[in-house]
C-alpha cells in the first residue's frame, strides 16, 4: 500500500483533510501545489504559504522518512506481544536506541482519542485496582515502589454454539492512581465508566461512595478468599496478570515515570485485539491529531502522558 514517501504522503493528506486540502494559515480550500521532490510540502495557492503534513501531528518535525513511521505504526499495533525498544530498533534498521524508544513513545501518544467516550452503559462492569512494578526489599511491612493501577471493562455476554451464555471481555480501561483512596478511585470510576452502570467491586471502603454518585454498586466482600476473588471478579484479574506478563516479558519492567504510556498501549492493543489491521489506521489517524513528546521532555521528566494519573 505504501512504496514510497509519495504514497505515504498521500494517505496522510487524506486522513488529515477528508473533505479535501484546506489552507492552515488562510483557510482556503482547494488543490495546493505540490513539489516532486517535497512530497510532505503542500504550498496554498493563495497565500502562497506552506503547510506541512506532519506539523502538529506525533511525526512533528521528525527527520525520519514516512515509510519508517508507517512500518513502525504497524509492527506496534499488530504484533500480538506488543514490541520492546530494543527489537523495534532491530525491525526498523535504526542506528540509535533512543530514536527507537522516542517513536515508541509518540505513537503510544497516538493510541488515546482525545474524545474517547466512557465504558459500561448496556455492559456491566468490573473494577478492581492492582500494584504493578517496584520493589520491596528491607523497608519493612507495607513499604514499596510499586505503582497503583485501577482497572475497569466491560463484561459481554454472547450465546456459544451450545445455546449457553458466553461471557468475555469488552472495552477497558487503565489509569496509573497516586493512591488508594476513596477520591482516586471514584475519579477513575467517574472519567472511565457511564453512569447509572451496573460496577462490580470488591469490598473495599474506597469504593464505599460509587452508588451515591450514581452508579448501580455491587460490592463483593472477599476476604482474601482468591476463589472468591477469581469468581467475583474474573476479567478484570486475568487482565491483570496478562498486564503484568507483558510488561516483565516484553518490556522486562517498566519505570514509574513511563507507565502511563504503556498502559495506553495495552488498553489500546487489548480494545482492537479483535481487528488488528484496524488498529494501524487508528493509530496513524488519531496521530495526526495529537502531539508526541519531544525529546527533551521525555527524558527530562516533563512529559504528561494522555492517561493522566487520578489525584487523591
Amino acid at each position: 500500500m505504501f512504496p514510497d514517501e509519495r504514497a505515504c504522503s498521500a494517505y496522510l493528506e487524506q486522513v488529515r483533510w477528508p473533505d479535501g486540502f484546506a489552507c492552515s494559515w488562510c483557510g482556503t480550500k482547494g488543490s495546493p501545489y505540490r513539489f516532486e521532490g517535497r512530497p510532505t510540502v503542500l504550498r496554498c495557492r493563495n497565500c502562497q504559504r506552506n503547510t506541512y503534513l506532519t506539523a502538529g501531528t506525533v511525526m512533528h518535525a521528525t527527520r525520519t522518512p514516512l515509510q519508517v513511521w508507517f512500518w513502525a505504526a504497524y509492527l506496534v499495533t499488530t504484533q500480538t506481544p506488543g514490541m520492546s525498544a530494543l527489537q523495534f530498533q532491530r525491525q526498523l534498521g535504526l542506528t540509535r536506541y533512543e530514536t527507537a524508544f522516542q517513536m515508541l513513545h509518540k505513537l503510544r501518544a497516538a493510541m488515546v482519542r482525545p474524545d474517547r467516550d466512557r465504558i459500561g452503559a448496556q455492559w456491566p462492569v468490573e473494577v478492581d485496582e492492582v500494584l504493578v512494578g517496584g520493589k520491596t526489599r528491607g523497608e519493612g511491612r507495607g513499604v514499596h515502589h510499586k505503582t497503583y493501577v485501577a482497572g475497569a471493562v466491560e463484561v459481554r455476554s454472547k450465546k456459544a454454539p451450545s445455546g449457553r451464555r458466553a461471557f468475555y471481555a469488552g472495552r477497558l480501561r487503565l489509569q496509573v492512581l497516586a493512591d488508594r483512596g476513596k477520591r482516586s478511585l471514584e475519579a477513575f470510576v467517574t472519567d472511565s465508566i457511564q453512569t447509572h452502570s451496573r460496577v462490580t467491586t470488591d469490598g473495599w471502603q474506597g469504593y464505599d461512595n460509587l452508588e451515591a454518585i450514581g452508579y448501580e454498586h455491587v460490592p463483593v466482600v472477599l476476604g482474601g478468599d482468591p476463589q472468591k476473588a477469581d469468581k467475583a471478579l474474573p476479567m478484570i484479574h486475568l487482565i491483570f496478570s496478562n498486564l503484568k506478563a507483558w510488561l516483565l516479558g516484553t518490556h522486562h519492567g517498566v519505570s514509574a515515570q513511563h507507565l502511563p504510556a504503556y498502559l495506553n498501549e495495552f488498553v489500546f492493543r487489548f480494545n482492537r485485539r479483535f481487528y488488528p489491521m484496524t488498529a494501524f489506521a487508528s493509530a496513524l489517524g488519531i496521530g495526526t491529531h495529537v502531539a508526541g513528546p519531544t525529546y527533551d521532555a521525555l527524558y527530562g521528566g516533563r512529559w504528561v502522558h494522555p492517561t493522566t494519573v487520578a489525584k487523591p
